[in-house]
């Protein structure tokens, strides 16, 4: 596709599932200078509706409940109080995307070209440390609104200002609504789709784990290389200057 070489950045969502642990401090992450005014105000928001919230509230927000709400709401008072543990984002995201990437056996300069999209920090590349958290794009806080349409323009914004960088989003919509449509994108930023055998949207184990042999492909071998993919019946194509990745035919039950 004519204008999207080798390196690019890839946009890729992050895990509900998360390492715990990690240690406080760390060097500044990418973006933590251009970003930290409206870190600061998602946090503030966020601490909000810990402090003032009915737990049925703050777990319909975190989407969360029990343990795994406990832990949030720890992870969040950490972070307000600035003693949250921090890992690298490569390290600390643990679902099936990230494990499919296999970011532990690339270099550090090419984790750099992962960019993540997220609800308590905007945008973060992945070797940035980052803390244990819960907060989807996809809700609405107090202050903030929705969390997508609060980051869009600080995201937007960053990714324009990366004037010499090409992007190729595998992000799902509720990430991708964190970008807006940009003119200073529009010949650099490129999606590839994730699509059943038939044609509609994918989810599930399988569409997670194929995002994460993909993400890896292109960080390897540029957005091209997603021309002629092939893995575990999945198919990758260039498609009326569309890059769309296929699920194989399922066979019938008899």
């Amino acid at each position: 596709m004519g204008g999207v070489s080798s390196p690019s950045y890839v946009l890729l969502p992050p895990s509900e599932a998360k390492e715990p642990g990690g240690r406080p401090g760390a060097e500044p992450g990418l973006f933590d200078d251009s970003l930290a005014e409206p870190r600061a105000q998602v946090l503030v928001a966020l601490s909000s509706l810990v402090r003032g919230a009915s737990s049925l509230e703050v777990g319909r927000i975190m989407k969360a409940r029990g343990a795994l709400l406990e832990r949030a709401l720890d992870s969040t008072r950490r972070l307000a109080d600035g003693s949250a543990a921090l890992l690298p984002a490569w390290q600390r995201y643990s679902g099936v995307v990230w494990s499919h990437l296999d970011a532990t056996t690339l270099d550090d300069e090419t984790r750099r070209r992962v960019l993540v999209p997220s609800g308590i920090y905007g945008l973060s590349c992945a070797t940035d440390a980052i803390a244990d958290y819960r907060l989807s794009m996809n809700v609405g806080l107090a202050g903030v609104g929705n969390v997508a349409t609060f980051w869009r323009p600080c995201v937007t914004g960053v990714l324009e200002a990366m004037s010499n960088a090409t992007f190729v989003s595998l992000l799902p919509k509720e990430h991708a609504a964190a970008i807006a449509q940009s003119t200073k994108l529009e010949d650099r930023l490129v999606t590839v789709s994730f699509l059943r055998h038939g044609g509609a949207g994918v989810a599930g184990h399988d569409a997670k784990a194929v995002k994460g042999v993909v993400a890896r492909r292109v960080l390897l071998h540029g957005v091209d290389s997603v021309d002629g993919f092939r893995w575990k019946g999945w198919r990758g194509r260039l498609h009326h200057d569309a890059y769309e990745v296929r699920a194989p035919r399922i066979a019938p039950r008899p």
